[in-house]
């Protein structure tokens, strides 16, 4: 024994690590044990992917209900409420009092009517495996909803609208058409951000409150499941970001996540920003897709999740329905990339295809957007040409977009109606003329032609031949009748108190040196919705392959097509996306609610 060795030392090192390796393994076991009999990892009684506008529906109606809530999103703070920020606001009614203040007669039957004459349901809609199953359904839900609770629900909260009522996607084909029979687009005091506005604030108070929890810069990978159904989320941290909403940000990877709750909920949005995956579920009645698009939502609409939900097991329909317009102007001062403006303009302006050859009906503003893209494609080019002046574009442009529209977003409503009242040109369209890439202005038609070329970079517009039918058109302003079904469209229009007051200018010739300079502007196809989605049940459970759910997922918002994997069928009424948002996540929201009761 060595000198100063304790005698009993030997003895007691190894009695310590015996006692502690039973105790490690006591402890093992018991983990084990644990595992195989305690109930799982719950970090939160519901995870929502998305905080755009469905997401922060559900959330909310999920902590009003008392649960705990993680809402997870890629991307930063500052961009809370998602594409909706960025929106007109409008929002689909049946038969409100600002409808009846326009002297609009309107019904749930009418409504109806117009809905599934324009959705075209034609995927097996009576077939529990149809594509077009639950979206039937889901519409007939949501028009019922249009009608009743959904304005008396938001009027609560204090959104408001202004009292005249927009007229868009008239149809103008017959009453069993497409379309909209009357005015129902009611844009919100706040445009976007007024809509989205009292469920940030409902979302922020209950962040306060530790009943939701924000994880941002999360972006999702994977979804999670064991034992048959969902119970989580895991993907990367992505690198803080301080860009300021809407423009993209880093997708630089700083670390891992996993996140587990019985429900999860995914509202991250569509397709709009991703012209591969839009190219490649292109519609083939469309012909080949546009090798030229500009883009009408923030880079962070990418599509990412409907292919990870659907690798969990999730029934992904009607890829190939989409919503994206024909009257986008590249952006003179873009946010996100490829940054488009929509146009929603009225009757007035001629439209050209490429060549200066003016489109038949329904080719005319507002009346038909799916019909008229497709006239478009037919003559092999991405782009138009609206021709009108200056008489019309003061009175019958709006450009779709909070930012603008600065008197609503800021919900100065006599501003806005004053504006919209005057012959003078609005300040956010006259930018456009005077900075934007699409826009062209002459005294005369041989200068215009001369200029649409040089834009165009080609010699497709022939002056003469544009002249004619421009002077052919002219001539039928004349008589309070005509053969020309545009020009009745114009008459139509100004039959309706509404647009005769604020929206549809005078019939005039275009010609008229009075009214001019003459403009000329090239349209672009724009961008915007996916109109299909995952397919969910009414209650918003998330199908599969099969007709059954899948257990602890459910979907909302663009995601799940607006509800059912496809609520608009073929083609919208406009002021449906953002109501379809704040549906079907309030349906979602509650049904998860009670699924964690």
């Amino acid at each position: 024994m060595a000198e100063g060795e304790n005698p009993g030392s030997d003895l007691g090192r190894r009695q310590v690590l015996v006692g502690g390796g039973l105790m490690a393994a006591g402890l093992m076991a018991g983990s084990l044990a644990g595992e195989a009999g305690a109930a799982p990892r719950q970090d939160a009684d519901v995870i929502v992917v998305g905080h755009g506008l469905s997401g922060l529906v559900a959330a909310t109606e999920l902590a009003a209900a008392g649960r705990r809530v993680i809402v997870v999103d890629q991307e930063s703070r500052q961009n809370l409420g998602g594409q909706a920020h960025w929106s007109l606001g409008g929002l689909f009614f049946v038969d409100s009092p600002e409808q009846r203040q326009c002297q609009i007669r309107d019904s749930v039957e009418l409504a109806r009517s117009d809905w599934f004459g324009t959705a075209g349901f034609d995927r097996r809609p009576h077939d529990r495996l149809g594509e077009d199953f639950w979206a039937r359904q889901w519409a007939e839900h949501y028009i019922d909803f249009a009608a009743g609770e959904k304005r008396r629900w938001l009027e609560r909260m204090g959104v408001r609208w202004v009292p005249v009522v927009g007229w868009a996607e008239r149809g103008g084909d017959s009453a069993s058409g497409t379309g909209n029979s009357v005015p129902r687009f009611h844009m919100t005091l706040g445009t976007g951000p007024g809509v989205v506005e009292p469920f940030r604030n409902k979302a922020l108070d209950a962040e306060r409150r530790r009943r939701i929890s924000f994880r941002f810069r999360h972006r999702v990978d994977e979804i999670v499941t064991s034992g048959g159904r969902v119970v989580g989320i895991r993907g990367k941290r992505l690198a803080e970001s301080n860009a300021p909403r809407g423009v993209a940000s880093s997708r630089r990877v700083v670390g891992d996540f996993e996140l587990r709750a019985p429900v999860t909920i995914v509202a991250s949005g569509g397709i709009g920003a991703n012209h591969d995956l839009i190219r490649a579920n292109w519609p083939s009645n469309l012909g080949t897709p546009p090798k030229t698009m500009v883009t009408g939502v923030p880079a962070y609409v990418d599509g990412r999740m409907l292919g990870i939900t659907e690798s969990a097991g999730g029934r992904l329909v009607n890829r190939d329905r989409m919503w994206h317009y024909t009257e986008g102007l590249a952006n003179h001062s873009s946010i996100w990339p490829d940054h488009g403006i929509r146009v929603l303009a009225a009757p007035s302006s001629m439209w050209f295809d490429a060549r200066g050859r003016r489109f038949g009906s329904p080719a005319i503003p507002s009346y038909d957007t799916m019909a008229t893209l497709e006239m478009i494609k037919r003559t092999g080019y991405d782009y138009s040409w609206f021709v009108l002046n200056k008489r019309i574009i003061a009175k019958e442009f709006i450009l779709s977009g909070s930012e603008q529209n600065p008197e609503l977003t800021r919900k100065d409503l006599a501003a806005y109606l004053a504006r919209r009242a005057l012959d003078d040109v609005p300040v956010p369209v006259q930018k456009f003329i005077d900075k934007g890439a699409d826009v062209v202005t002459a005294r005369t038609v041989d200068d215009l032609a001369r200029k649409m070329n040089r834009l165009a970079r080609n010699d497709l517009i022939d002056a003469g031949l544009l002249r004619k039918q421009i002077a052919d058109r002219d001539r039928q302003i004349d008589n309070p009748f005509t053969k020309d079904a545009q020009v009745m469209g114009i008459h139509n229009s100004r039959n309706y108190l509404g647009d005769n007051i604020v929206r549809t200018v005078e019939p005039h010739r275009i010609l008229d040196p009075a009214a001019g300079p003459l403009i000329a502007v090239r349209m672009n196809i724009l961008t915007r919705k996916t109109l299909g989605g995952l397919q969910t049940n009414l209650a918003g459970q998330v199908m599969n392959d099969g007709g059954g759910v899948v257990p602890g997922l459910y979907a909302a918002g663009e995601a799940s097509g607006f509800g059912g994997g496809g609520v608009h069928g073929y083609r919208a009424l406009e002021g449906t996306f953002l109501g379809g948002c704040l549906y079907s996540g309030r349906v979602a929201g509650r049904a998860a609610a009670r699924a964690t009761a």
